[in-house]
């Protein structure tokens, strides 16, 4: 389902990209990272080593301008207030609805699993661009 999909490879995937411009370009410590982001040091220290989160997720995420623009909005947003806000939340949201009604979605999907059924899979992208986004 779409939703397992944003919650096993695309947040993850955001998270690390997240991690990597808040500690690269603000300068940044992992524990700070974690406490704006809401997550674990150790997950910063995961998705920093790229142990975590999906790296051909991250480079397909990373080449689409507009994810990479909201992105670098939740990290000024970070960097200067260190807390995760509302804001922060409907950035997040605002993401994962471009990338369900782009069908980038999709494209992450058959990276991870190859062997979808075409019947299933047309079903599912009819549903999301007929889906109105939050």
């Amino acid at each position: 389902m779409p939703f397992e999909i944003e919650s096993k490879a695309i947040i993850p995937a955001i998270r690390a990209i997240l991690a990597l411009k808040l500690i690269e370009e603000y300068g940044m410590r992992e524990d700070d990272v974690a406490k704006a982001v809401g997550i674990t040091q150790a997950a910063v220290s995961n998705y920093v080593r790229y142990t975590r989160g999906n790296r051909k997720v991250m480079e397909r995420l990373s080449s689409t301008r507009e994810i990479m623009r909201i992105v670098e909005d939740i990290a000024a947003d970070l960097a200067q207030s260190r807390i995760y806000t509302p804001h922060t939340m409907l950035k997040f949201m605002e993401i994962c609805n471009l990338i369900r009604s782009t069908l980038i979605i999709c494209e992450v999907h058959h990276e991870i699993e190859s062997d979808i059924d075409k019947t299933v899979c047309e079903e599912c992208k009819v549903s999301i661009l007929n889906t109105k986004s939050v």
